[in-house]
């Protein structure tokens, strides 16, 4: 490389441009989800999102399943595995309240940060996941988004109802079942 190549790349590495690979896969997945919403609509954006989800809550549980050795995780051991998760990739979730019928998440901060922000379809990638594992587990599950920061509420508030009943008839939720496949 020449002495004017070397100096324009340390040039180019010292200028303080705020993108790194983890900021950089935030902003593209909110522009993707921006660019879903703007063509075919809030929801079946969230529906798109949701597919994403699904599958990775499948690829994760299969994971922790293998990790910990077991064919099947216990409700104390789901609810530890979404706030582990969580941590892992940024996000403060922990656990509010759990019982047989429910377990409740609150969270500070999202792992997308700022971007999620007016986004709630990216919501769905929580409610998938979380409902994912805690079906395959569990056998059922229903994902109520509470209140979210991309509504611009100060913490989110997630409750993951593992039998159906009437208080999880109350509330808007997607349902999740666990498959024939196991």
């Amino acid at each position: 490389m020449s002495n004017d190549a070397e100096n324009i790349a340390e040039q180019m590495a010292a200028l303080k441009i705020p993108l790194d690979r983890d900021l950089f896969m935030r902003t593209l997945i909110r522009e993707l989800a921006d660019v879903l919403q703007d063509v075919v609509g809030a929801e079946q954006a969230s529906s798109f999102i949701s597919v994403v989800g699904q599958l990775m809550g499948k690829r994760i549980n299969e994971q922790y399943c293998k990790a910990l050795d077991a064919t099947s995780l216990s409700r104390e051991q789901v609810a530890a595995v979404l706030v582990d998760l969580k941590k892992r990739i940024g996000g403060d979730f922990f656990i509010v309240a759990q019982d047989d019928e429910k377990i409740i998440f609150g969270s500070r901060s999202c792992p997308f940060e700022e971007k999620v922000v007016g986004q709630k379809a990216m919501c769905m990638m929580t409610s998938n996941v979380f409902g994912s594992i805690a079906a395959a587990n569990l056998g059922y599950a229903k994902v109520h988004l509470q209140a979210t920061l991309a509504e611009g509420q100060p913490e989110c508030r997630v409750v993951v109802f593992l039998k159906m009943s009437d208080e999880a008839d109350a509330v808007e939720g997607r349902e999740y079942f666990k498959s024939a496949a196991g």
